[in-house]
């Protein structure tokens, strides 16, 4: 089949990079010349498992092609697919601008019927909007031509989004056209194979099952961050709770992790979003709120416990002239992605303390410097050994595999003090005490050396 993709980030790029692997021939369109030219030359934009080579073979292979020319992407596909950003505005609402506008080029140039997919995550109600926009377009241009709305969410998890999209749970398709239904059927058929995985709804369900699902997983978390926080004040180890719960098939293992808040392209833009619409229809979505309010404390968490440790309380310039090593910047591991990580919130609040960052992660460096730019307190290291030196502490924002089995004895021959903050639970409190760390985790209290004074 002929599809075209508008908009080439984590979504569009790897949904049109697995179809083309299937053998459709796949157009990606952005309005980026920098982008297109990269990708024509192998350089992806983003760092995602097993992405690159997926690009490389099948555009070498002519199966995948990108242009800036938008009108040839609408003579290319039959199947439009409508894949750009919606951020947040102002208000903490969708911005739809760019799928409106996307909408209003295929209109623009269609010649012939088209099946316009909408797989950006979008509100309950977008597709009444884009098909507006379509039909308005078309009245101006005096045109009869035929077309239909489709919903199609994307359900995929940044670091493992190339081998969801080969091996999808569920493929959620919301049309009231039993044409667009076919050919959407067509298309999937090569990931619907093992068992019926393709689930068909009205649009509005299916438009609101991503922001459902999405919401439903940050609930989970902020859940368990709450109960973290109480384990803390009671004397529990959360991570115990967790087993415990765990264990109940009713509930199971995932996404019952604590830490330090959660981040990314998709949580917290997606709750806020929902929250928005909720209020614009005029419900109070109590829940919702509940979890955006948890995770905006819980990213705050660690400079509570850097805060405890160095008795800020005390003295406001305690941390003035500190540095700080940070092992983590991405907002989960196998990323690149920054977006809303727990590490920026922590950042700021040691910088505008007076602190120094040393910081190292395996791929988010880029970006980091892109967000952050030059500045005297943040110095990015080559490795997670070099960001200790000279360091009066160590934080882990995040758990990548390498930061999993550390030279203990290093980290303490490096660091002026004992204290070790982890922001997502790596290591044993028992273990890390018999090490000599003043060791702070989440939801399992100050696990504290015979060393109490911190300072060597």
């Amino acid at each position: 089949m002929k599809v075209t993709f508008y908009g080439i980030g984590y979504v569009g790029l790897v949904q049109a990079a697995v179809l083309a692997d299937a053998g459709h021939d796949v157009c990606c369109v952005d309005i980026d010349e920098t982008r297109i030219e990269n990708l024509k030359k192998g350089v992806i934009p983003i760092f995602e498992p097993g992405l690159t080579p997926l690009v490389e073979k099948n555009h070498a292979e002519g199966r995948l092609i990108f242009t800036t020319d938008a009108k040839f992407g609408v003579e290319f596909g039959e199947l439009q697919f409508i894949a750009v950003g919606t951020p947040p505005d102002e208000d903490g609402s969708a911005d739809l601008k760019y799928v409106l506008k996307v909408a209003e080029t295929i209109a623009t140039y269609m010649q012939s019927p088209k099946v316009i997919i909408d797989k950006s995550t979008v509100p309950v109600g977008t597709a009444d909007k884009v098909r507006l926009k379509v039909q308005q377009v078309l009245d101006n241009r005096e045109s009869d031509l035929q077309f239909s709305i489709v919903s199609n969410p994307e359900f995929l998890k940044e670091g493992a989004a190339v081998s969801d999209c080969q091996r999808p749970d569920r493929i959620v398709i919301g049309t009231d056209s039993t044409e667009a239904e076919d050919l959407m059927r067509e298309l999937y058929q090569p990931f619907n194979r093992n068992h019926e995985k393709i689930i068909v709804m009205d649009i509005k369900s299916a438009e609101l099952t991503k922001y459902a699902a999405n919401c439903m997983l940050a609930t989970k978390i902020s859940f368990m961050n709450e109960m973290a926080n109480i384990a803390e004040l009671v004397g529990a180890d959360i991570e115990h709770v967790r087993h415990g719960i765990g264990s109940d098939p009713r509930i199971g293992y995932q996404f019952i992790y604590p830490g330090c808040g959660y981040g990314g392209s998709c949580f917290p833009k997606d709750v806020q979003a929902l929250v928005r619409t909720t209020d614009a229809i005029g419900y109070n979505s109590e829940i919702l709120k509940a979890v955006e309010n948890v995770n905006f404390r819980q990213k705050n968490k660690l400079f509570e416990y850097i805060s405890r440790f160095f008795k800020l309380d005390q003295d406001p310039d305690a941390l003035k002239g500190k540095t700080f090593a940070i092992w983590g910047l991405s907002f989960k591991p196998n990323t690149d992605d920054m977006r809303a990580a727990s590490s920026l919130v922590l950042m700021e609040s040691l910088w505008a303390a007076g602190a120094k960052v040393q910081a190292f992660d395996p791929e988010s460096m880029e970006e980091t410097q892109r967000i952050c730019g030059s500045r005297d307190d943040l110095s990015l290291m080559g490795t997670k050994e070099a960001a200790l030196n000279g360091a009066d502490a160590l934080v882990i924002c995040t758990e990548w595999q390498n930061f999993r089995a550390p030279d203990f004895d290093l980290i303490k021959e490096k660091l002026k003090t004992n204290a070790f903050f982890d922001g997502r639970n790596m290591f044993d409190p028992e273990r890390m005490k018999k090490k000599g760390f003043a060791y702070y985790s989440i939801g399992r209290g100050l696990s504290v050396s015979s060393s109490k004074s911190g300072a060597k």
